[in-house]
């Protein structure tokens, strides 16, 4: 536990994006401006991608007080006496954040809102209704820097929610994206008027596919000295949030929300660690705020074998590969934030990344999910995961073999029969594997060890639970377990954790895809 401290406490600053409102309230901030000052002194045009509720719009915010040289509101921060104050830059904000676009139409509309808003905000109205969205943009550069003297500034937030927010509309997303590049098109051009650029979003969608000729913007979304731009660090989690932390279990705190990374070092998700000071309770809060139903019906319609994601491997190119068209998988889960980058390496000319959960609260609770979509019975789902927490802790095989077996019976007969999820290769597997990974417990999936690889080993309660799982066709190929067992035993999977002085159980599981059901469990 974290000793006491004497340190004042400060307000939480929960759901507030605007960098004043946080100076001025005595809110915690946890000072990024050594990033907005390296992005300024290195280069022009950027652009990051980070999941949902991760800093973006705190960011942006603080770059526009940054250029329009609001100096009290950096007093005491790191850029404060090296930033130039005696120049303010006119700063254009576009953002998508708000509500959602159902039409092109639509899009139009609110592009020319904020068009006007800037407009107005910098002095620049002019009469232009029936202007197209590109030569509107174009000439509200024009006048701002012809009014100001000065090059503008352009900061965009969420540049890609449009699309993102009507991708099983394929033919709406394609709309939406066209429209969006008609007023992108214009930043290239106007070159000479634009003193900084900041784009942001989720997704990376491709360069050719959404920014037309803009292929000036440095993409820092895999840059290692980017990494913690958004986010907070372990540093800034003892440092600046010091008074909220006696109570909590520090480890816990880092096992549960720690761990998101982009080649550099690892931070925590804001929301999740506001929250958790907040309630005290260790909750999946990032995770609650909405968990898309489009990417759990991608995963389970792709036939997603669901511990594979635990360890999954990407090269640069399937990590880039998001697009209308063409969503990866791996790129998918990549960039809204359920996987996360462990390690990189490279080979040449190709680039490596082994990609894996980031925390426990994303790898139980995803699961959790894909489990009651797996079972099509998200109450029976929710009630075994409880079971299984139980029968662990009282460490009960036999009840546990009877579990098993009333998990997979629990199935309802018509999601085999009016489903095609339960057909492909691993899918018995991914149900056994999620209904763990769904407790959040401390799982290895295919465990290397030098003679081979464990299928699955559960740390818990002082115990090492070895896992074998076998799927035969037909139960005149059962061997009621023995088959996993003397595989689990032949290659002495069990040495590797002789070392923790702890019980270690070989389970050997045996499933049949004809019966649907547990036909070998064995113990050793």
């Amino acid at each position: 536990m974290t000793q006491a401290t004497s340190l004042p406490r400060k307000k939480l600053p929960i759901g507030i994006q605007t960098f004043s409102h946080i100076r001025a309230e005595n809110h915690y901030y946890v000072d990024k401006t050594a990033f907005a000052l390296k992005l300024a002194n290195e280069g022009k045009y950027y652009f990051l991608s980070r999941p949902r509720r991760f800093g973006k719009s705190l960011f942006l915010d603080t770059l526009a007080e940054l250029f329009a040289a609001n100096e009290p509101l950096f007093r005491e921060l790191y850029c404060h006496d090296r930033w130039d104050w005696s120049i303010k830059y006119p700063v254009i904000r576009l953002s998508f954040a708000e509500g959602r676009l159902f039409t092109a139409a639509d899009l139009n509309t609110h592009i020319h809102d904020n068009l006007h808003e800037n407009a107005e905000r910098l002095g620049v109205v002019r009469d232009m209704p029936a202007e197209d969205v590109h030569l509107r943009f174009k000439h509200l550069i024009q006048d701002v820097v012809a009014h100001s003297g000065q090059n503008v500034v352009i900061l965009v937030d969420e540049y890609d929610k449009p699309i993102l927010d009507n991708l099983t509309n394929p033919e709406l997303a394609r709309a939406m994206r066209e429209g969006l590049r008609n007023l992108y098109s214009v930043i290239k051009g106007q070159d000479a008027h634009i003193k900084f650029a900041f784009l942001t979003g989720v997704s990376k969608f491709s360069k050719v596919s959404i920014f037309s000729g803009l292929n000036n913007l440095r993409d820092i979304t895999l840059s290692e000295s980017y990494s913690a731009l958004c986010g907070y660090t372990d540093a800034d989690v003892d440092s600046v949030f010091a008074p909220e932390l006696p109570g909590l279990d520090r480890q816990k705190i880092r096992d549960w929300y720690n761990g998101y990374n982009w080649t550099g070092e690892s931070v925590y998700n804001p929301f999740d660690l506001l929250l958790l000071f907040e309630e005290r309770e260790f909750r999946p809060y990032w995770f609650e705020t909405g968990t898309p139903t489009f990417l759990i019906d991608v995963l389970t319609q792709r036939g997603t074998f669901t511990p594979k994601l635990a360890a999954l491997q990407s090269d640069a190119q399937l990590l880039n590969r998001f697009d209308i068209e063409d969503l990866g998988t791996e790129a998918l889960l990549w960039q809204t934030g359920y996987l996360t980058i462990h390690s990189k390496r490279q080979m040449g000319a190709r680039i490596e990344y082994r990609l894996g959960y980031p925390n426990i609260e994303v790898e139980s609770a995803l699961n959790d999910v894909l489990l009651k979509k797996l079972m099509g019975d998200a109450s029976g789902a929710s009630r075994a995961v409880g079971r299984l927490y139980d029968t662990l802790f009282a460490n009960d095989f036999a009840q546990l073999e009877q579990h098993f077996i009333s998990l997979y019976a629990s199935i309802p007969h018509h999601w085999y029969t009016n489903n095609p999820i339960a057909d492909y290769e691993g899918y018995y597997a991914s149900v056994f594997y999620s209904h763990f990974a769904a407790l959040g417990l401390d799982i290895v999936v295919e465990d290397c060890t030098h003679l081979g690889r464990i299928d699955m080993t559960v740390l818990f309660n002082g115990h090492v639970y070895l896992f074998e799982f076998k799927v035969i066709d037909t139960e005149e190929k059962a061997s009621k377990g023995q088959t996993a067992l003397k595989q689990l035993q032949d290659k002495n999977y069990a040495a590797k954790y002789h070392s923790r002085h702890e019980p270690i159980h070989l389970i050997g599981i045996e499933f049949s895809k004809r019966s649907r059901s547990v036909v070998g469990f064995v113990v050793a």
